[in-house]
């Protein structure tokens, strides 16, 4: 059995968001859905059996964290502890890919295979961006497509995706439009 996973939802400048914990670290990070209720529903979809509780130290300042970069400040979360368990090795050698591309970067699925030493691995890579339990924390908005084009992105879709590497100040094509939208508009 796993350790036991608790969650809580916190408010952004972008809206509710959400994080689940065990006691080995993060389990799951949840960007804002169209209300606080939508937010907790898909969350606690993703980290099933947890329940709601207040956040250990170590959790509130995650929550603080998250807080400030939705806010537009820039924030590292390489050092955010993570219980990655159960997620497949290859998957896990690419969430420590993106971890190492920071603030204002971007990288390609191409690019993150080969430092995986799987050179032609791209879809995979793509494949794993799209199941990460944890986006923002690890950043898979900063991964794009060949010819820097945006992407998919399971966290909201490519205009979240665009809204966050706007955040960073990271412009691309049709990223600009969305990149350059208010931080206080609905998510």
């Amino acid at each position: 059995m796993g350790a036991a996973m608790h969650y809580c939802l916190f408010d952004t400048q972008l809206g509710a968001c959400g994080l689940a914990w065990s006691e080995r670290g993060l389990v799951r990070f949840q960007l804002p859905e169209a209300n606080r209720r939508a937010t907790e529903r898909r969350l606690q979809v993703r980290a099933l059996n947890s329940s709601a509780a207040a956040p250990p130290c170590q959790i509130e300042a995650v929550i603080a964290s998250v807080q400030r970069y939705m806010a537009g400040e820039r924030v590292d979360f390489t050092p955010v502890v993570l219980d990655l368990t159960g997620i497949a090795p290859f998957y896990a050698e690419i969430y420590a890919a993106a971890r190492r591309v920071g603030w204002g970067e971007t990288a390609t699925y191409g690019e993150l295979a080969r430092q995986a030493g799987a050179p032609g691995a791209a879809r995979a890579v793509g494949q794993a961006m799209s199941r990460n339990p944890v986006a923002v924390i690890i950043p898979c908005h900063r991964i794009l497509a060949s010819g820097n084009k945006v992407g998919g992105f399971s966290g909201g879709g490519t205009v979240s995706k665009q809204r966050l590497l706007g955040l960073e100040g990271v412009r691309l094509g049709a990223a600009k439009a969305a990149g350059q939208l208010s931080l206080s508009e609905q998510w």
